[in-house]
């Protein structure tokens, strides 16, 4: 029989790690408002590349398992296709990664897993939190220097300049 132990730190328990660069902001929609956002391609494609950054191609399946992919292009001719899938679909969280690709078929390197947390908030606003988890202290690193902050925060700023549109 197995023995249960009980700890602060699910990390500590599972050998699992916290490699995670976090966005939070509070953006002028609704939950619901924010989903569609994120799940309709063509809405999708208006907001989710930092600017002069664009994408294309986008193929948005919300259920576990569907895929979550598409082309990112830079303004020099840069061409960089992301594929992956969804990994968790509920109304207000969602979690993709491109460490699968639709079917379950191993990606190649991985580079990490996103998850996003919506909660409402009692003006009509919504508490936005966007994760990227790291499979190690390197990729995570990688990803800081990439200049996530900088980058997600835009595309964030882009998402809530939207909102105010629909």
């Amino acid at each position: 029989m197995a023995h249960e132990t009980e700890t602060e730190n699910p990390c500590e328990a599972t050998g699992a790690h916290s490699h995670e660069l976090v966005l939070e902001r509070v953006l002028d929609g609704t939950p619901e408002q924010i989903r569609k956002c994120w799940m309709t391609p063509d809405i999708l494609a208006q907001w989710f590349c930092p600017k002069p950054w664009s994408i294309t191609d986008a193929v948005v399946e919300p259920e576990v398992g569907g895929r979550f992919a598409f082309t990112m292009h830079g303004p020099n001719g840069e061409v960089m296709p992301n594929d992956g899938v969804f990994l968790l679909v509920e109304p207000t969280r969602w979690i993709t990664t491109d460490a699968f690709v639709k079917g379950w078929l191993p990606a190649g390197a991985p580079f990490m897993t996103a998850e996003v947390a919506l909660t409402a908030l009692p003006d009509g606003k919504t508490r936005y939190v966007a994760t990227a988890r790291h499979w190690n202290e390197a990729t995570m690193k990688q990803h800081e220097q990439m200049g996530f902050h900088e980058g997600w925060g835009a595309v964030a700023d882009q998402l809530n300049a939207l909102l105010k549109t629909l």
